[in-house]
């Protein structure tokens, strides 16, 4: 019974860092709804299109924090993603 517990724990964790793992910077003034889905943890299809239909109707996201607009985005959403989420495009490499 304990090595079952033992097993089912660490399947779940296997899968809690598959899911976080796979998500990417990605700039949610820019991005599309599959995208936005792809890359936020925590955001589905329904609120990648509430995303995008919420930067057509009030204009860009000047911060992570301001995604918290959309409905159905709470801080956990934002603090789950902070470092993924870009609100402007990144700056270019440094040539050398």
């Amino acid at each position: 019974m304990k090595i079952r517990i033992l097993q089912l724990a660490c399947a779940a964790l296997l899968v809690s860092f598959a899911l976080t793992s796979h998500a990417g910077p990605v700039n949610i003034n820019t991005a599309d709804a599959a995208t936005l889905a792809a890359e936020l943890t925590g955001v589905g299809p329904a609120l990648a299109e509430a995303i995008v239909k919420d930067r057509a109707e009030h204009g860009k996201f000047d911060s992570p924090d301001a995604l918290a607009r959309v409905k159905g985005i709470g801080t956990r959403i934002v603090e789950l993603n902070r470092t993924n989420i870009l609100v402007g495009d990144p700056p270019a490499p440094k040539r050398q």
